[in-house]
This record gives C-alpha cells, sequence and structure tokens, in this order.
C-alpha cells in the first residue's frame, strides 16, 4: 500500500510518502501564490526521492488550510485530526501537542491511542504564530533563522505586552529607541509568543509528554520559553513541520475514499 499525504499550509506545502505503515520520503516548499501548483510539486517531488511517481500512488489524503483545493487528493481530513495520527506514529507517548504555523497555532490533546480527546485553535490573528516572528524579524533587522539564537543570548528579556502585531511593531520600535539590548527585545517577543500560545491551550492542558511541532518548532528560542513558562519539557522531533502529512499519509493507508 502506497500513499501520500499533502499537508498544504499558508506557509509552506509539505508532502509525506508512506509504504505500508511506514514513511520512506517527504518534502517541504514554501506555499507560495499559487497553492495548487504547490501541491502537486511537493508531492511530485516527494515522491522523485522515492523513485516513484504519482500513477504509483493507491491514495492521496490532503491536510490543511488549503486541504479542499487539492484536485488530485481523494478527499481532505481536517489538519488537527492528522497531526495527532503523525505525531502518535513517530513519538506514541506524546499527550499535548503543541503546533505553531505560519499562520496559526494550535494546542491538542491526543488519547493514548493516537485519536484527538481535544483541541483549542487560534487562526485568527497573527500573534503567536510564525507571521508574528516574521514581522518581528523584519523590525529588528534580522532572518528569521536568527531570531532564536538571539533570544538565547538575553540575560534579561524585554517586557512586551502588545499581542497584536501592528501593535506589537510599533512597541519593538518604542524599545529599540529607548536602546533596550536587541538580544533583550528578541528574547521578549519569543516569551511572549509562547505565553500567547500557553494561555490559549490551558483548556487543553499540559500533559507530559509534550510535543512541539510545525514549522517554529525549529525556533530554538520558542522551545526554551514554552519550556521556561510551563516548567515541563517540550520534544521537538526531526521533521517538525510533516506530521501532518505524514499523519494524512497513514489515514490514507486505512480509510483512502
Amino acid at each position: 500500500m502506497l500513499t501520500a499525504g499533502v499537508d498544504v499550509g499558508a506557509a509552506t506545502a509539505k508532502t509525506a510518502i508512506v509504504r505500508d505503515g511506514e514513511m520512506i520520503a517527504h518534502k517541504v516548499i514554501p506555499t507560495g501564490s499559487k497553492v495548487q501548483e504547490s501541491a502537486l510539486k511537493v508531492t511530485e517531488d516527494a515522491l522523485a526521492i522515492a523513485g516513484l511517481t504519482m500513477s504509483d500512488l493507491d491514495a492521496i489524503i490532503s491536510t490543511g488550510y488549503a486541504r479542499h483545493v487539492v484536485s488530485f487528493s481523494n478527499r481532505g481530513v481536517s489538519e488537527i485530526i492528522c497531526h495527532a495520527k503523525g505525531v502518535h506514529h513517530l513519538i506514541p507517548d506524546a499527550r499535548t501537542i503543541i503546533d505553531i504555523g505560519g499562520q496559526d497555532s494550535k494546542v491538542i490533546g491526543p488519547r493514548e491511542d493516537g485519536t484527538v480527546a481535544d483541541f483549542v485553535m487560534n487562526d485568527k490573528c497573527a500573534a503567536g504564530t510564525g507571521r508574528f516572528l516574521e514581522v518581528m524579524a523584519n523590525v529588528l533587522e534580522l532572518t528569521i533563522d536568527e531570531m532564536g539564537p538571539e533570544a538565547l543570548l538575553s540575560h534579561a528579556p524585554a517586557t512586551v505586552t502588545s499581542t497584536c502585531t501592528i501593535f506589537a511593531e510599533s512597541e519593538m520600535i518604542s524599545l529599540r529607541a529607548e536602546n533596550v539590548n536587541r538580544e533583550d527585545i528578541v528574547a521578549g517577543i519569543h516569551r511572549a509568543v509562547a505565553r500567547r500560545v500557553i494561555i490559549m491551550g490551558k483548556t487543553v492542558g499540559y500533559k507530559d509528554k509534550i510535543v512541539f511541532t510545525g514549522g517554529v518548532a525549529k525556533n530554538i528560542g520558542i522551545k526554551y520559553f514554552l519550556e521556561k513558562e510551563l516548567g515541563m519539557e517540550v520534544v521537538v522531533g526531526d521533521e517538525p513541520q510533516i506530521m501532518g502529512a505524514l499523519g494524512a499519509a497513514l489515514i490514507a493507508q486505512i480509510a483512502p475514499k
């Protein structure tokens, strides 16, 4: 049984290829403005890594915000279900999933079998997402990849009170005018994002083991402040961006239509 899971997010498109229950290839590319083309390209690229083509696939399931416009998939499945399935496959003892993507964030409480017991999601506001970090990086003249390491240099994180991206941008400018050290400003931003997500997820609760997924999981500053604010270890897998795509491909293995 050969299946593909295609996760089309606001920032990136991801595909995972699964053969008989095990992932054999995956690929991540920017989504860009042409969603359908990106979904097809990332799937063909992932298949090429495995030496396969679209005609080899038995089923395809799409997920993510644009799952319903992936014309070549058999059906779409909620990213909440897919993320829980993907994480459970790789980290079966996960009991809390924190997922922060380009334009949304979510906290998921999976059961022991990988199904979803509860979840909460922020998809209406950029605060607590990768987009928030990108805007702040531009204001501070840093690349997004420099943000996490810069945050860890701080010994006195600045207080960032604004949860709105527009107001926070003005706050960054004010802090710079006050000659606050850049690393302290960056640390304050990361702490604010971590707190925003933690508060959002309190209705779900935080049970050990906590797994951090999504593109922002590659940011060591956010991981650090999540752990600091929660007082618990947060685990990041080798490929945190592909959990939704992996889960979709696994669901296609057992329920393709």
